[in-house]
């Protein structure tokens, strides 16, 4: 199973500390189910991210407190694909949901560069289950509506 073999992923748990060991098919089960779960109840959660039509990862958008948080987790082959995901994300989240801001959480091994270059706002450090993150925030940009072609 391909998600159980990312979620395994020795590269993968280097950047999520909170991740964990003993995937197996019934903790992948129990994942996706969660993950599921967010769609029915916020109308809003994760995707399976296809490349080429391959899996590439998962990643959106998941209600944490008041907070609409974005979680991204690539296989490492598609790193350099983070960006770009990052920005359809946010523009289809521009279109079809009404979320003026989002947050994430970036573990210490990774780099401020990234938030920093999307103009995202550090708001200092959080605890998670035990773990420090960097807390960040970005303002979703709005969708012009249509008015016609004189508008």
């Amino acid at each position: 199973m391909i998600l159980l073999d990312h979620m395994s992923d020795c590269r993968i748990a280097r950047h999520l500390p909170l991740l964990g060991t003993g995937w197996d098919h019934n903790r992948i089960e129990t994942f996706v189910k969660a993950k599921e779960q967010c769609w029915a109840r916020h109308g809003l959660g994760h995707w399976a991210i296809l490349i080429d039509k391959t899996y590439a990862g998962w990643g959106g958008f998941q209600k944490e407190g008041n907070d609409w948080d974005f979680g991204l987790v690539l296989r490492p082959e598609y790193f350099s694909f983070g960006g770009l995901i990052f920005d359809k994300a946010i523009a289809w989240l521009s279109v079809h949901r009404d979320v003026r801001e989002v947050t994430f959480l970036l573990p210490h091994s990774r780099s401020r560069r990234v938030p920093e270059r999307l103009g995202a706002n550090h708001l200092g450090e959080v605890i998670h289950d035990g773990v420090p993150f960097t807390k960040w925030s970005l303002a979703v940009p709005r969708q012009l509506e249509r008015r016609g072609p004189l508008a």
